[in-house]
């Protein structure tokens, strides 16, 4: 009978000490892509419980001396157009609190670009995202899907990016 007494009472301390000790997070996991020059992600596992911070889809902005409808009116080539939509995105997590090493996810929308007979410029969206993920001040790298697009809501965008921020508690 003191045997038994004995192991409840060990169970409630143990139980009340562990309602007592701390709640860690668990981290966000970055799974790296098979390729370690990859830009990207293979995937991302996001704990239960993270905030998840979904940003709508952004643009470059428009250059209003430029000719109207032309990729030029959104800062030139696909490359040019990806790092101003990037830096967009930075301000706007920056906004919430959160950084580019807080994307989990991305979604990039690309237009053939007319002066390349209408064929998209990955390489140009590659060389912008380096510049942004996997970097020695950011090495965080999301999981990213990347289309192409007859068109986007703006005529001469090249480039839009949305994307999925978490943040673990």
């Amino acid at each position: 009978m003191k045997s038994t007494t004995f192991s409840g009472a060990a169970a409630i301390t143990l139980s009340l000490a562990s309602a007592a000790a701390p709640a860690f997070a668990s981290p966000i996991v970055r799974t790296p892509a098979a390729s370690p020059s990859a830009p990207l992600a293979a995937a991302v596992t996001v704990p239960a419980g993270s905030d998840l911070i979904f940003l709508s889809g952004a643009l470059p902005r428009i250059d209003p001396k430029a000719p109207v409808g032309t990729a030029a009116a959104f800062g030139g080539d696909t490359r040019a157009q990806s790092e101003a939509v990037l830096i967009r995105l930075k301000q706007s997590l920056a906004a919430l609190g959160l950084s580019l090493g807080d994307v989990v996810q991305a979604h990039v929308f690309l237009v053939g670009d007319p002066s390349r007979g209408g064929e998209i410029d990955f390489a140009g969206l590659n060389a912008a995202w380096s510049e942004f993920f996997g970097t020695p001040d950011q090495p965080n790298k999301p999981t990213r899907t990347t289309v192409k697009v007859a068109g986007l809501v703006a005529p001469g965008a090249l480039v839009e990016i949305e994307v999925l921020a978490a943040r673990a508690k």
